[in-house]
Formats: structure tokens, sequence, C-alpha cells
């Protein structure tokens, strides 16, 4: 069994109103320090083992469904579950 860790996010030439409202907030809270904030989407998927190459399944799930490739970018990670 896998545990994938999906990342998506808005890409760079897009503009981040969520990121710009929350970066204006902590500005006024006195974290002046904070230069950007860019808002983006956390998903954990478990994949059981199958004869289907993992990657690509992750990919065709993150450009079919999970992520607008118009707009945003994403990236994952695999681990592999033990189970006792």
């Amino acid at each position: 069994m896998y545990k994938v860790k999906v990342y998506v996010t808005l890409r760079e030439s897009v503009l981040d109103p969520q990121g710009s409202a929350v970066k204006s907030a902590l500005h006024s809270m006195e974290y002046k320090e904070v230069q950007d904030v860019r808002i983006g989407k956390y998903m954990e998927l478990t994949i059981e083992k199958s004869d289907r190459d993992l990657d690509v399944a992750v990919r065709e799930m993150c450009e079919k469904l999970l992520a607008n490739t118009v707009i945003e970018d994403y990236s994952y990670e695999v681990q592999e579950v033990v189970t006792k």
C-alpha cells in the first residue's frame, strides 16, 4: 500500500487574491516580515498496490481531476506504507 501526498499550487504567473488577502491580514497583525503568501491544496491518497504504474496513475489523477493544469502546478511524494 502507498500513501501519496499531492501538493497543488497556483502557477507563479497567476494572481492569488486569497494569498494577497492573507498577506494583508498578517501585515495588519504586525507580521510585516511576510513578503508573499501563496495558497494551495494538499491531499493524501492511500493507494493499494496494483499492476498499474503508480507514477503514471498519480500523474493522470492530478492532470484529469486534482489540479487545473492551465493555472496550477502539482507535485507529489510517494511513501510505501508497511502494514502489519
